[in-house]
């Protein structure tokens, strides 16, 4: 076997040239994943109707918390949770002595409900992920009442997303990238432009704090009725302070963000 040449050794021979891999442009780089995970995010959170300028009505609204079957996915849970609990527990119990055979029935009732959830969508043909995400959440609830014997720890994830929502938010603006601009700048193709806009910086970061107290109010309201074992008024609160807020947020979010990214008119 010989060896082959070097084209150093060959007086006659062109300097080589580095030829550009192609596949490693089709590479997705670092900050291309970071634009697209907030982009992503925005478009979850519901920012989607207001970048491509969808008209603000009712149906845009529904389609941005998932429709129909998004709306009952987001609440039955919850409301089938208070009224399974309301119905089983001993009016002459204390909250504190919960047994596991009296939370069994209302923490049952909300993860069957799940499942079927997701076994709907799949059946559908539609995509599971939010059924599955939602049924995660139902389970991983479950088991925190069950292992503690506590109906009022059904409710602990939600305490922690408000808190980790709320402090994320909040710290975003207080070192000067509120998050919810970082979205929705991706999600425009904006990028980290509008911070040297002060008409954009100060809209979202307005949105970005009033997000932020939408998950601390939570927080603040349902805290002290989780330490006082309060279950039904506490199941009562999360749902009222769910959608009921969350949409209309959406909706003062939406015109907002539509005043600073206004479509140039038609040329004449």
């Amino acid at each position: 076997m010989t060896d082959r040449p070097d084209s150093a050794d060959r007086p006659d021979s062109e300097p080589h040239q580095a030829v550009p891999d192609e596949t490693d442009a089709a590479q997705p780089t670092a900050s291309g994943v970071v634009a697209d995970g907030m982009a992503a995010a925005a478009r979850r959170a519901g920012f989607g109707s207001a970048v491509d300028g969808e008209p603000i009505n009712g149906k845009a609204l529904m389609v941005a918390m998932g429709g129909v079957r998004g709306l009952f996915e987001a609440v039955l849970p919850g409301l089938v949770f208070l009224v399974t609990y309301t119905l089983t527990i001993d009016p002459g119990q204390e909250p504190a002595s919960d047994t596991i055979r009296t939370l069994i029935p209302a923490l049952v009732a909300p993860l069957l409900l799940g499942l079927l959830f997701v076994a709907l969508r799949a059946i559908t043909r539609q995509t599971t992920t939010p059924a599955v995400g939602g049924l995660v959440g139902t389970g991983l609830s479950v088991a925190l009442a069950l292992f503690s014997g506590k109906a009022s720890d059904f409710f602990l994830v939600g305490l922690y997303t408000n808190a980790g929502y709320g402090a994320a938010l909040l710290i975003s603006v207080l070192v000067g990238w509120p998050l919810v601009g970082l979205a929705v700048g991706f999600l425009m193709g904006d990028g980290v432009n509008w911070r040297s806009d002060p008409s954009k910086r100060r809209v979202l970061t307005i949105l970005t704090l009033a997000w932020t107290g939408l998950f601390l109010a939570r927080l603040a309201v349902q805290l002290p009725l989780y330490l006082a074992d309060n279950v039904e008024l506490l199941a009562t609160t999360k749902l009222l302070m769910g959608l009921p807020l969350y949409a209309p947020l959406l909706v003062v979010s939406w015109l907002m963000v539509r005043s600073v990214y206004r479509k140039p008119a038609p040329a004449a």
